[in-house]
């Protein structure tokens, strides 16, 4: 359903008039056959294309003749540029970025890929243009694309094959890197020894004795290299711009699927990762999920697929579970006995807590108000690693507690009978039935966001994040057709949002989050939210 004319319409307005067709399609949807090079005067035109086919190489003349002073004035003095001079101002205009060719054509029918291929090879820059690279102190240096030259090459991919082991694909940007040679790995400021090379061909890989500039290889079994790093001679440290991976946006929790999986999963984790960087884990430490965070959910489920494939692990992905913390609204004091006499050695100890709210971000603190020795300074840490415990579980959900402060301000001993272990349980205990004094609430994660939209989707997508309980703090239109909305919203309301942004927006929307803040889960919703959280751990 490809419209050739709205293509080149919306790619005009959106980058610039340096956007201009050099081949256009005959036919369209499953009436297309072929294209036109509108370079080619000799080339056949249907009638019914005529006139279109004249509109754009005159669209395209005229950017070409932009490009240099010469051929402007003859274009202007209605005189006809050569198709030589059209084809080195193309090639001239495409090198200075100020021509971007458009081309059309169809991977499966193969219509118009002979097209493209001898563009690239045609009109192109050469890597023997040079490349500019920096080195380590940020310095610009540019790498002549010629195999004289000291070596430098970058990393863009590599690959987890279980067979070979990790597999990094590379290619030579100045100089010639050799089988069984020493290599710097730049970034980490690591050597490693360089085995075979191959030269890739497909799926195929052939032994190669070295590669030179302009070449692309593969190299087994490098421990300090990954994708985005560069390599080279240590006498001639330089890096080349490796990649930003954009941040992941759908994060599901993973778990083996049997116990033969749990062993491999971690490793198979750690190569996938090496493999795919916009693939990130992290274990989440409130909830003790593993989480695997991607671009989406076609993406999540690909990668596990490939493990499954590749290492023979099976994972299973579910939702997160959102990491609710839980603290108190009021300020209380409590008193807790522990006492036990079962004949010989008992236990004793008496411990009053004052229990209070701290601002939110405060997480926890102790502190000791007793006087005259009340509870003796040996006991203080004893009671401190009770109270400590009792933070690990709330009573609301069950949820750590946090943004409280606790103070021991009386209590009393026994001679004989108290002990470390009985200050301690006191401890524990009193905070567990002071909490439950003092007002506990839920807290819920809360993030920062940023939608990024084209403008007409703008109402929509806002409507929608208020619905999410969000708190839209700004909406910036930019000028080129995209409005960017900025706002908190509960993480609980986001867990899925990569697939309905996606299905509002037709693809196009994108956004990213980060931690804001905890915030009070509102008194509606806590009943049935702890109620889910409980069904879901049966």
């Amino acid at each position: 359903n490809a419209d050739f004319q709205n293509v080149i319409a919306d790619l005009t307005e959106r980058f610039g008039r340096q956007c201009v067709p050099l081949t256009v399609p005959i036919g369209s949807e499953d009436n297309f056959s072929g294209v036109i090079d509108l370079l080619d005067s000799k080339a056949q035109v249907p009638d019914n294309l005529e006139s279109s086919i004249e509109s754009f190489r005159e669209l395209l003349t005229e950017a070409i003749a932009e490009v240099d002073d010469d051929l402007a004035t003859k274009y202007l003095e209605g005189e006809a540029l050569t198709d030589v001079e059209l084809k080195q101002g193309l090639k001239a205009g495409i090198a200075a970025r100020n021509i971007v060719p458009i081309l059309s054509g169809d991977s499966q029918s193969k219509h118009g890929i002979n097209e493209l291929m001898n563009a690239l090879t045609e009109y192109m820059p050469s890597g023997e243009s040079g490349t500019i690279a920096s080195d380590r102190s940020g310095e610009s240096v540019e790498l002549k694309g010629d195999s004289k030259s000291n070596l430098a090459a970058l990393v863009f991919k590599t690959t987890a094959d279980p067979f070979v082991g990790k597999l990094s694909y590379f290619r030579v940007y100045s100089g010639t890197l050799k089988s069984d040679s020493q290599i710097w790995n730049s970034n980490t400021e690591e050597s490693e020894r360089i085995g075979q090379i191959f030269h890739i061909t497909g799926k195929t890989q052939e032994p190669a004795t070295s590669l030179s500039a302009g070449d692309i290889g593969a190299v087994p079994k490098l421990n300090s290299v990954l994708t985005g790093h560069s390599i080279c001679d240590k006498e001639s440290e330089v890096f080349i711009d490796g990649f930003e991976f954009p941040s992941p946006v759908y994060n599901r929790a993973v778990y083996p699927k049997s116990k033969a999986d749990v062993d491999k999963m971690t490793t198979s984790l750690a190569r996938i990762v090496e493999e795919d960087p916009s693939i990130a884990l992290e274990r989440e430490p409130n909830t003790l999920e593993m989480l695997m965070g991607g671009l989406g959910d076609t993406h999540v489920d690909v990668t596990v697929e490939k493990i499954k494939r590749k290492f023979g692990v099976d994972l299973e992905l579910s939702l997160p579970k959102v990491p609710y913390m839980e603290t108190i609204s009021r300020s209380a004091t409590v008193e807790y006995k522990h006492k036990k006499q079962s004949g010989g050695h008992g236990q004793y100890g008496h411990v009053y807590i004052s229990l209070e709210p701290l601002p939110r971000g405060s997480e926890f603190e102790f502190a000791s108000a007793v006087v005259g020795g009340s509870v003796p300074k040996e006991y203080i840490p004893s009671v401190e690693k009770g109270v400590n415990k009792a933070l690990s579980e709330g009573t609301v959900a069950g949820f750590p507690i946090v943004d409280m402060k606790a103070t021991l301000v009386d209590g009393s001993f026994h001679p004989v009978d108290s002990s470390g272990m009985s200050f301690e349980i006191a401890g524990m205990h009193a905070v567990g039935r002071g909490v439950q004094e003092a007002g506990p609430i839920l807290l819920e994660p809360v993030m920062h966001i940023t939608v990024s939209v084209p403008d007409e989707y703008t109402g929509e997508i806002a409507g929608d994040l208020n619905g999410k309980r969000a708190k839209i703090q700004s909406m910036a239109p930019l000028g080129d057709g995209t409005t960017v909305i900025e706002g908190t919203v509960p993480q609980a309301e986001i867990l899925t949002y990569s697939t309905t942004l996606r299905s509002q927006t037709q693809g196009i929307g994108s956004f990213t989050t980060t931690f804001d803040h905890y915030e009070e889960v509102p008194a509606h919703l806590v009943d049935k939210l702890v109620q889910n959280i409980k069904s879901s751990e049966e």
